[in-house]
């Protein structure tokens, strides 16, 4: 295979899962909580195609590599909703969740509650606090969760407050090498858990997501032009070497 094929194949396979990417973050711009990822390439050297029977070697040719995502961790924007059991957390730190049996993370603070009366996400997981699942009383009103995550209520008649428990909120040492599990969920991967300290709760309030839906589509129109351009190149190529081909096949022998 000529070269040009196999440096523009290279760069259309990128241009594909780059696509994917970006079609992930638009369809979850709405998504509360949800972090754009974003592609990394690399230059990737190899030897070219070529006959073994050279004094010399053949230059490196410079193919195109799909090296992999980043996660943009950056904060997204808040939303009212007017909803006390809705929270958005300011700062890096995430909602400890129990899924499947399983300890998970989310920054989506769009909860609600059971039919049990214990606090959760609009997915049906249940919202751990420090002490375990935060369960609230057929009687409790007014709840209030403090920048902290304590969270207290009026019970019944009563004039003052009772503490139904603490928000769990964890921070993790590298936020990137968490592992996307579908559903708003993540898991540790490789990074280290640690509780958070620095970061607060706002009540009230959910976090949306940080896609930048404007730069997205303008991403994604780039792409398919690149792939449509590349496309074209090789058809060009292919016709150029069929053409010559054609006419070699018409020299007297």
């Amino acid at each position: 295979m000529q070269n040009a094929l196999l440096i523009g194949l290279s760069r259309q396979m990128t241009l594909e899962r780059q696509m994917d990417v970006i079609a992930n973050n638009v369809a979850n711009a709405n998504t509360n909580g949800f972090k754009a990822d974003h592609s990394l390439f690399e230059e990737y050297l190899n030897s070219n195609a070529h006959e073994d029977n050279f004094v010399g070697s053949d230059r490196r040719v410079s193919y195109v590599q799909d090296r992999g995502t980043y996660r943009d961790v950056g904060q997204g924007p808040m939303e009212a909703t007017n909803n006390p059991l809705d929270m958005a957390i300011s700062g890096n730190a995430f909602f400890a969740v129990q899924a499947n049996g399983a300890e998970r993370y989310t920054r989506d603070g769009k909860f609600a509650l059971s039919s049990t009366g214990q606090l959760m996400t609009s997915d049906g997981n249940l919202v751990l606090g420090t002490g375990g699942p935060i369960v609230f009383q057929p009687t409790d009103h007014d709840v209030n969760v403090a920048p902290d995550g304590t969270v207290t209520v009026l019970e019944g008649t009563a004039k003052t407050d009772s503490i139904r428990g603490k928000i769990k909120m964890v921070t993790f040492d590298d936020p990137a090498k968490l592992i996307k599990l579908g559903a708003n969920l993540y898991d540790t991967g490789s990074a280290t858990q640690q509780p958070d300290t620095k970061s607060t709760l706002q009540q009230g309030y959910v976090e949306k997501s940080n896609v930048n839906s404007v730069g997205e589509m303008s991403r994604m129109v780039e792409v398919m032009r690149s792939y449509t351009a590349i496309a074209n190149l090789l058809q060009q190529q292919s016709d150029l070497h069929k053409s010559a081909i054609e006419k070699l096949a018409d020299v007297p022998a």
